[in-house]
């Protein structure tokens, strides 16, 4: 993988150069909780995103993280925007997003999916195209509140600054050896892939004829969530040795949305 230029400013003084604007902060109240929309403005509200993807990914999935001691950093962080839902009863960050929006991913040179995929079929998309990634949400709020939160929040950014497409990796655990993520994408492919000019091909294959063993498999809840706001998989997925996961990456164009979902996301917004 390609060095990136290390930061020279702290976070707050990098989102405050940025040519976007951030929602403001929105209020959920569910059955179970008191949640708060907001997006990340001081390094300490980064650090607590942070914590919460290593508690995800090293404590509960097994992914190897380099860095401080019990935080998920790496060099995109300082260029991304970062969304938080906060439980206002506990004041924790219980759910997290980053997104790297067009004009970042320029200063950085590249996606952080290039770094698993050839992305050059989606060229001509970046310029009004986010990556969204790190999505995790704390093992006792995944009753569906929370990303139907971090959905709302992302919905009201990309309408804010007129981006058009969200790209991003959804990743499925192969704890298995590989044997559900190989039988996910053989059910996948017939319906839920992108149009050819839209697909993307990874640079470490999973082996999926090897390891797929043709049972019918449901997709997990977040790849479900995907497909059904209108998002498609552009292709076969990739290892991730790192997280020990097979990552499908997955578009989104807005004006794919669901009707269903648009109402949800977008009404008032569309109204304005």
């Amino acid at each position: 993988m390609r060095e990136l230029p290390t930061p020279t400013l702290p976070f707050a003084s990098i989102l405050s150069e940025s040519r976007r604007r951030l929602p403001r902060a929105e209020e959920t109240v569910t059955a179970q909780h008191r949640l708060r929309v907001t997006w990340a403005r001081t390094d300490e509200e980064l650090r607590e995103a942070q914590r919460l993807r290593y508690r995800v990914f090293a404590d509960e999935m097994g992914a190897r993280l380099s860095g401080p001691a019990g935080l998920d950093v790496d060099l995109f962080d300082s260029y991304c925007d970062h969304l938080l839902v906060r439980d206002l009863d506990t004041l924790k960050v219980v759910g997290t997003y980053r997104v790297l929006p067009p004009h970042q991913a320029a200063r950085i040179g590249r996606l952080y999916a290039e770094s698993e995929f050839d992305v050059s079929r989606l060229t001509h998309l970046r310029s009004k195209m986010v990556e969204v990634g790190r999505s995790c949400v704390h093992p006792d709020y995944r009753s569906g509140s929370v990303i139907m939160s971090l959905w709302g929040g992302l919905a009201a950014y990309m309408m804010q600054n007129g981006y058009e497409t969200m790209l991003g990796c959804a990743s499925v655990s192969m704890a298995d050896g590989g044997h559900y993520a190989s039988n996910l994408y053989v059910s996948l492919r017939e319906n839920a892939l992108t149009a050819p000019e839209y697909r993307a091909f990874p640079h470490t294959p999973l082996p999926v004829d090897e390891l797929q063993t043709g049972v019918d498999v449901a997709p997990p809840p977040l790849v479900k969530g995907y497909l059904r706001l209108g998002a498609k998989i552009c292709g076969a997925p990739a290892w991730d040795p790192d997280f020990n996961t097979a990552d499908f990456l997955t578009l989104f164009r807005l004006s794919d949305i669901n009707a269903r979902y648009a109402k949800h996301f977008l009404g008032d917004m569309l109204s304005r």
